[in-house]
């Protein structure tokens, strides 16, 4: 299968829309390999049958996303978000979501450990659930170490009124599975710390990866309080990825902490 490039033309700039995507992203084989998906032959049920390098989404025993219930009340460290500086990049569908990505510079900071923030992406409803509830949307902002660990900040979003930082990204939103659209202008000026709840309390534990290869060791930070976005904004989603959920996972003994 050739991969398909789709010229856009933003804000009078014409672009090659063929671009790599990360590992979280759909798997582009050849011939009649079945990918990824979240229904039907490349289901979740699946994806640790679909390639070897998939395995541990069945086999792992630290798989993400899980209901959070029960969590222990701890004197957890709050997480210092530097965010000021956000310079969104691209936005791209990738078949399974839409992403963001960032040009480097923005980070959160946890137990004197600094995650760069690499991208965000959404789902519909959050995959973490919270004693069962699920939220309408999740936002996942990505980060990464210095020693390569993954850093989640899960960011749940109930319908209210419309989200100001989303509305101007929205406006732009790739309607197709391989659309990239390059980010400029006010576009770009992605207002992270107004994105976040002004309590930023949050539960925290050790997990995977929601999408294949389900990778674990991903420190996961799921924030307590929700945000609001419009439904118009989750339907505008919900249009282009019906289905876009991970079933919650078995926690296997893991243990779920939240800060006050």
């Amino acid at each position: 299968m050739l991969k398909k490039t789709v010229r856009l033309a933003i804000g009078g700039i014409a672009l090659a829309a063929a671009m790599p995507f990360a590992a979280h992203a759909a798997d582009h084989g050849h011939g009649h390999e079945v990918h990824w998906s979240y229904e039907g032959a490349g289901a979740p049920i699946h994806w640790g049958d679909l390639k070897s390098e998939y395995a541990v989404c069945k086999d792992g025993k630290s798989q993400s996303p899980i209901d959070i219930s029960d969590a222990q009340s701890g004197d957890l460290e709050a997480i210092s978000f530097d965010y000021a500086n956000a310079a969104a990049d691209e936005m791209v569908n990738n078949g399974h979501t839409i992403k963001v990505s960032f040009e480097p510079g923005s980070s959160m900071s946890l137990n004197g450990k600094t995650y760069q923030l690499l991208q965000f992406h959404f789902h519909s409803p959050s995959e973490h659930t919270i004693d069962g509830q699920a939220a309408d949307m999740v936002a996942h902002l990505v980060h990464k170490a210095d020693d390569g660990q993954l850093g989640v900040v899960g960011v749940m979003l109930n319908e209210g009124a419309e989200n100001a930082v989303l509305a101007p990204l929205w406006a732009q939103m790739p309607k197709h599975n391989g659309d990239e659209v390059y980010l400029e202008g006010d576009a770009a000026k992605v207002d992270l710390t107004g994105f976040l709840p002004e309590n930023a309390a949050y539960y925290n534990y050790s997990g995977s990866l929601t999408t294949p290869p389900c990778s674990e060791g991903v420190n996961w930070l799921v924030l307590q309080n929700p945000v609001s976005v419009s439904a118009e904004q989750v339907a505008a989603f919900t249009a282009l990825f019906p289905k876009s959920t991970r079933p919650v996972q078995p926690l296997n003994g893991r243990s779920i902490s939240a800060s006050h």
